[in-house]
């Protein structure tokens, strides 16, 4: 069993690590900039717009992922918003279902309807992960550009939390 817990500022380095090794393979999330220790801080473990945060950890004791579940401006109030990272190397099978578990059961319990998840057209791992999860295709917006120009489409998927599945 992989244990999951609140994200605490002890464990800010270890995910800060982990996105930034992501950004930096690239085509696997919007954000483009790697983040310093004080910045993850500020916008994942205290940001205004975070409802919750939390990480799975190995049979160290280590940082393997962590999920971020937040508002949105753009979304309805019953629905909150998804991220989540897991570590490349090396893998923690079911961190992400395990982080998952621990996130619909607290935003369930919050009183949100649904999560809503966006991700890149061109991120398979991530569309895979979320549909494995329970998620299901809700919108698409077309053409959003990366830093460098080049247009890629992100889709929206979303769980209802009420019937325990996809909406």
């Amino acid at each position: 069993m992989i244990a999951v817990r609140p994200m605490m500022t002890e464990d800010v380095a270890a995910a800060c690590r982990i996105l930034n090794e992501i950004i930096e393979i690239g085509g696997s999330t919007a954000l483009e900039i790697p983040f310093s220790d004080a910045l993850f801080a500020q916008s994942f473990l205290d940001g205004i717009d975070k409802i919750y945060c939390h990480v799975a950890l190995d049979d160290q004791g280590e940082v393997a992922g962590f999920q971020w579940l937040g508002t949105h401006e753009d979304l309805p109030t019953d629905c909150a918003d998804i991220a989540t990272f897991t570590r490349r190397q090396p893998i923690l099978k079911g961190a992400g279902r395990a982080l998952f578990a621990e996130t619909a059961k607290h935003a369930a319990a919050l009183g949100f309807a649904q999560i809503n998840a966006t991700i890149r057209a061109d991120n398979r791992m991530g569309l895979s992960y979320y549909d494995k999860m329970g998620f299901r295709d809700y919108s698409v917006a077309y053409g959003k550009p990366l830093r460098d120009g080049t247009p890629v489409d992100r889709i929206s998927k979303r769980f209802d939390l009420r019937a325990g599945a996809a909406c």
